[in-house]
């Protein structure tokens, strides 16, 4: 692959020094070769960590004649957005872990020339229920006269449409004045709260615990915890939690792009970061993979990054650091007391399937079902059940999770025998499963909880999902799951948080600079998830830690 190309041309030229570049990175920066006191090559800046946010920072700072060198621990570039084939022999390439992309701002695909496109849903999401003895459920998508007949069909009127209607008019308003801001300076809150201009929206949003609004609004329990669900993606909270932890993930939910809309990507996540990764080596950036930061030390103005390889130790000199990590290995890089021990809650599955099972509800065809967003158990007191139970310590009774068929919106994932045959893939994302549940036997707890979760879509389907997965070339069921504390193992995620921590406000916080990405060390920057305005597939931090660097070189 490009990247690992790129990490042997570093080590071949850099040896066990990152100031001699390889020669065509130093022809492209020409009058940028500098070196210090000891004779070693100055980068202008480098990147710790080669996750989609490292490599934006990357490019943009390439782009604008800047040399810069990116430090990956991993033999490949892309962290938790990648592709791969999980299942032996078998020809399908699957966003293993993070897998839909909605906070991407067309800006960056614009300005850094990506090869990469993403493909609208038309079903947004259906969600199954038994009421009266009948198999039926909620169908959101395919137009608003099908929505509205779906809401009548499930709750006997109009209410809950109109409600539904009303409540999304608002946060679309919302998503169009807030998302712009995400690659700008900071706003404060008072200009972020002019900006969105709808005190009624304000107090919902940003100030009353969203269970407020979802209980006074809605009345049906389904329709409840489909609103819900935007909350608590990867956020262990209950719906009235006073921290409004909640809150901030339902904002970040609905106003990515502008619209809310959760997209496809085409090709599967890697796509994005392998037309990254060409973009910043394309532009010069010296991409170096199985080289592991341990230490950052800084007096303010040039910072020494010490890094190991398989094959020795080196020391990369830089006049800015992009740390491409979580608040925590932050800390544990530049000596500083590390922020407070941050927890993931939720259970990843991929799964290949040799066709979509059947319905229980025969009036919904599953390729529609499983194209936008399959709630299980996600009723609004489920949810709240779901919590409760994992606050007491124990696994949820009844797992909630959400499911997805990517190759149904883009089959170009799958190898052309797979695609002729019919086999479509399936990613399952669990709610309320803090890593906490995990402590005592992951493999064993792993286990259990993929049971239950199944058990609660079989309870929704004509056929038991396991008649449908297809098999390895050792004849394994091509399924695949991955917990809180996999994910802190495998990416180094602080407790398997997919946010690094809970996430932000998009407005000023004390400490965070101009762009939201300062820490207490003048050219050190946060440019991932961790930063002001991260979390999700979104480059917005990378960008932002670009900006930051350039405008303090124009003098800004």
């Amino acid at each position: 692959m490009a990247a690992h190309e790129g990490h042997e041309a570093y080590q071949a030229h850099e040896a066990h020094e990152a100031h001699e570049a390889h020669e065509a990175h130093e022809a492209h920066q020409g009058d940028h070769d500098r070196r210090d006191h000891r004779g070693r090559r100055v980068f202008d800046a480098v990147v710790v960590g080669g996750g989609h946010n490292g490599l934006v920072a990357a490019a943009y700072l390439a782009r604008a004649g800047r040399s810069v060198l990116v430090l990956e621990r991993l033999d490949h570039t892309g962290g938790a957005a990648v592709s791969t084939r999980p299942f032996a022999g078998v020809d399908a390439r699957l966003s293993r872990y993070s897998y839909l992309v909605s906070l991407l701002p067309r800006k960056i695909v614009r300005d850094l020339g990506l090869r990469f496109r993403v493909q609208g849903r038309t079903i947004s999401s259906y969600t199954p229920v038994e009421r009266g003895g009948r198999a039926t459920g909620l169908l959101v998508g395919g137009g608003a006269r099908r929505t509205r007949e779906a809401f009548a069909r499930l709750t006997g009127g109009e209410r809950e449409y109109a409600a539904w209607e009303r409540f999304y008019d608002m946060t679309g308003r919302v998503a169009q004045r807030v998302f712009p801001t995400l690659t700008e300076p900071l706003p404060t809150r008072e200009e972020l709260r002019r900006r969105v201009d709808d005190e009624e929206a304000w107090r919902t949003l940003f100030e009353e615990p969203i269970g407020v609004a979802v209980e006074e609004r809605f009345a049906d329990d389904l329709v409840r915890g489909v609103v819900l669900t935007d909350a608590v993606i990867g956020t262990f909270a209950d719906a009235h939690d006073p921290s409004l932890r909640q809150n901030r993930c339902f904002l970040y939910h609905v106003i990515g792009g502008g619209t809310g809309a959760w997209d496809v990507p085409v090709g599967g996540m890697g796509a994005l970061t392998d037309a990254l990764a060409a973009a910043a080596r394309d532009a010069g950036a010296v991409l170096a993979t199985g080289h592991e930061a341990v230490r950052i030390d800084t007096d303010g103005r040039t910072a020494e990054v010490a890094y190991r390889t398989a094959d020795g130790e080196g020391v990369a000199v830089a006049r800015h650091v992009l740390v491409n990590a979580s608040p925590q290995a932050l800390a544990a890089l530049t000596g500083d007391a590390p922020p407070a021990p941050a927890e993931g809650a939720q259970l990843k599955v991929n799964m290949l399937l040799e066709r979509l099972p059947r319905l229980r509800d025969s009036s919904v065809d599953p390729r529609e079902a499983f194209a936008g967003t399959f709630h299980i158990a996600e009723g609004y007191r489920q949810l709240a059940a779901a919590h409760a139970q994992a606050v007491a310590g124990e696994l949820p009774a009844a797992p909630p999770s959400e499911i997805y068929c990517h190759s149904l919106t883009d089959p170009s994932i799958l190898g052309p025998d797979l695609v002729e045959r019919g086999y479509q893939t399936l990613t399952l994302f669990g709610l309320h499963t803090p890593a906490r549940l995990f402590a005592r036997d992951n493999d064993a707890v792993r286990e259990e909880l993929l049971r239950s979760t199944l058990a609660q879509l079989d309870a929704h389907l004509a056929e038991p999902l396991a008649d449908c997965l297809a098999k390895d070339a050792d004849g394994r069921p091509c399924i695949e799951a991955r917990t809180p504390l996999d994910l802190e193992r495998d990416l180094g995620l602080p407790g398997g948080n997919i946010f690094h921590r809970d996430l932000s406000w998009p407005y000023a916080q004390e400490g965070a600079g101009r762009w939201g990405v300062s820490t207490p060390h003048a050219n050190v920057l946060l440019c991932g998830a961790g930063a002001v305005r991260g979390g999700g597939v979104s480059g917005v931090p990378g960008h932002n830690a670009a900006m930051a660097v350039l405008e303090e070189h124009a003098g800004v």
